[in-house]
């Protein structure tokens, strides 16, 4: 499906709104654009209406006295009643003038000494005329007056209507909009939780962050500024069209040409836009991914001085970042004014091209209303055209940034089971299981063991040797490739991944703690967990001691990653954390390495208790704190070549006595 399809399917979620506001859209153009045909009317039927048929009549409504007779225009008669003598009120010049007959045809007019001189090609006529004195004048229109007023205050109606429904159609077009991007938004900060893990690995978070703000944003623009601008405009001009053919239909045939103009346009701005809108998304993505990282880093940046080398790439990111951006500046300069203007100058050769010729034609009147209600209604026709083409650009942008959201949509997730069962008694068996985190390259080969309830197994290797991948295939950040693990003989992947870590916990050698309280990083906010759990698992890894001085105790503020904490206080915490949810089966990966001795005492001496009925499984370079392990997997190289307690490792001499050896000084303590 196209992207254009799939942002046509969210719109339709507020199908309802958007079509409330198109209703009012329609009415309030309607409204607007009767305005030139009642200027029409008032300039042809009443302004210059005084030069149509007057007659002799008897005194009355809409009866005019001159000279001591009574005058009405021919159009006020009732039915039935008599007519008098045939007059004419003309304009010649400046002057008006009254001639007591009937004019033989109409023609250039001119007066001098009494008469009137009418000549038409070779013909030529008089007539006897009198001047008409201001007073005389306004006398004759004022008949008129009464509906000039009414027209006029139809006029203001209509404005008003127009603005209501305007206003209505705008707060509801935007209210849909805003309706369409939150329902995004949330729908792709809900994909980003069922993603797995290895999606993460080779994409910046400031890549995610991009598309989730700045793209969202982009395509709101489409919706609240570039759709309301192309319904408005598209009705402005449908209407517009209808209008034209009712005043003149060939003319209103030439400026059908416009629309075949303006989608060409279109198509060859679309094909040059579209290209440079994915450059600059794409660079805007990476700027973000770096400034997020130097953020993260700045400590590392400015403590081996490498700001300049920095800077120098961030710069390298934003020259091309702007090199695009005046690509697509020019581009837009091109195709915006420039196209209106060469599109408006085209109508109005064709409008006196067309109305030159009529002109001269003499059995067609051109009437003066009739031109003002064209020049008008041509003029209204380019509002619309511009605002379609001065939101191409938005569009281009918008079409570019939701294909790179449907992009990160379509990646393969997993719908988040809400499936609980009774908690796990901790058997877990690694079954000939062999993985690797790129195709044919195994980081883990035919690992076999078996960790009993209550059981606690150590995992000691170099760096690289595949403990963390154990515990990754453990938790279900990756699947096997090989081989199966299974807890209490049940397979893990025929358990939903939300099922099997309800009943584990994880504490991580760099913990991560969210913006909140020390209490609420404790509980992540879980109903179930409460204050009093909370209280207890802090106590039980010995917290009570090391946050008693906290002004705030347990509510004290944390900001983002606990950066105002020590790494032994943070350690601490995400400790609770995970005791608070009692697991069944507890992961310490390399949960001591960054602690002081104090704190590692502490938590030392609280796992002790904590461990009963609980399989744990700990990942330590440290092996001085595994020593009472029940059993401990020693891994090389992805496999595991010695498996034992301590004191069985010790005795046997091999890979984990020289480990121990190595850390303990050379002393050869054997435990």
């Amino acid at each position: 499906m196209t992207t254009g399809k799939r942002l046509i399917q969210y719109a339709l979620s507020y199908k309802k709104i958007i079509i409330a506001a198109l209703l009012m859209l329609t009415i309030s153009v309607a409204a607007d654009l009767a305005g030139p045909f009642i200027a029409k009317k008032i300039i042809d039927h009443h302004i210059l209406g005084i030069e149509s048929d007057w007659y002799e009549a008897s005194n009355g409504k809409m009866a005019v006295n001159y000279h001591g007779n009574f005058y009405k225009r021919g159009k006020y008669f009732a039915d039935g009643e008599q007519k008098g003598k045939h007059v004419r009120i003309l304009q010649a010049g400046s002057k008006f003038v009254f001639i007591e007959q009937k004019l033989d045809f109409d023609g250039k007019r001119s007066f001098q000494n009494g008469i009137l001189t009418v000549k038409k090609g070779n013909e030529k006529k008089e007539y006897k005329a009198e001047i008409l004195k201001g007073p005389e004048l306004l006398a004759f229109y004022q008949p008129e007056i009464p509906g000039i007023f009414q027209l006029i205050f139809i006029y203001f109606g209509l404005l008003v209507v127009s603005a209501l429904f305007q206003y209505g159609e705008k707060y509801f077009l935007q209210k849909s909009a805003n309706r369409i991007i939150q329902k995004m938004r949330e729908d792709v900060y809900g994909h980003i939780q069922r993603l797995p893990i290895q999606y993460f690995d080779n994409l910046p978070a400031g890549k995610v962050v991009a598309r989730i703000t700045n793209d969202t944003e982009a395509i709101r623009e489409l919706y609240v500024t570039v759709l309301a601008t192309f319904f408005t405009s598209v009705i402005y001009i449908t209407g517009i069209y209808i209008a034209l053919f009712i005043l003149n239909i060939k003319l209103a045939a030439i400026c059908l040409l416009l629309l075949p103009i303006l989608y060409a346009w279109m198509l060859i701005y679309r094909k040059y836009a579209s290209k440079y809108n994915r450059v600059i998304r794409s660079r805007n993505s990476d700027i973000n991914a770096m400034v997020n990282e130097s953020i993260q880093g700045m400590s590392i940046i400015q403590a081996f001085n490498r700001e300049e080398n920095t800077q120098a790439d961030f710069e390298k990111l934003n020259r091309e970042h702007f090199k695009y951006q005046n690509k697509l500046l020019s581009l837009n300069s091109l195709t915006s004014h420039n196209l209106v203007g060469i599109l408006r100058n085209l109508v109005f050769v064709a409008f006196i091209w067309y109305f030159g010729g009529q002109s001269l034609v003499p059995s067609v009147v051109i009437s003066l209303g009739m031109l003002y209600a064209f020049v008008d209604y041509v003029n209204r026709l380019f509002q619309p055209v511009q605002g379609i083409v001065n939101q191409l650009a938005n569009l281009e942008q918008a079409l570019v940034a939701g294909e790179r959201v449907f992009k990160l949509m379509d990646e393969r997730g997993e719908n988040v089971s809400m499936e609980r069962v009774s908690r796990f008694k901790g058997n877990v068996k690694f079954d000939h299981v062999s993985f690797g985190y790129k195709e044919g390259e195994y980081v883990l080969k035919n690992i076999n063991f078996e960790a009993k309830q209550g059981e606690t197994v150590a995992l000691v290797g170099h760096t690289g040797s595949g403990k963390s991948s154990i515990m990754n295939l453990l938790f279900r950040f990756y699947d096997c490739k090989k081989g199966k693990i299974t807890i209490d003989g049940k397979d893990i992947e025929n358990i939903s991944r939300q099922t099997i870590r309800n009943h584990m916990g994880i504490v991580l050698q760099d913990p991560y703690l969210f913006t909140g309280t020390i209490a609420s990083n404790v509980s992540l906010d879980d109903p179930s967990i409460t204050r009093e759990k909370v209280e207890k698992a802090l106590k039980d890894v010995g917290a009570e001691k090391v946050f008693k001085n906290l002004e705030n105790g347990y509510d004290e503020p944390v900001i983002e990653k606990g950066s105002t904490l020590s790494s032994g206080q943070r350690q601490l915490i995400s400790f609770a954390r995970a005791l608070a949810f009692n697991p069944a089966i507890l992961i310490l990966d390399e949960a001591t390495s960054s602690i002081d001795t104090e704190t590692e005492a502490l938590i030392q001496k609280a796992m002790d208790v904590l461990k009963k009925g609980r399989t744990t499984f700990i990942i330590a370079h440290r092996l001085s704190t595994i020593r009472n392990a029940d059993q401990i997997l020693v891994l090389d190289r992805g496999k595991i070549v010695e498996q034992g307690c301590h004191e069985e490792l010790m005795a046997l001499g091999g890979k984990y006595y020289q480990m121990y050896q190595l850390q303990q000084g050379g002393k050869g303590l054997a435990g």
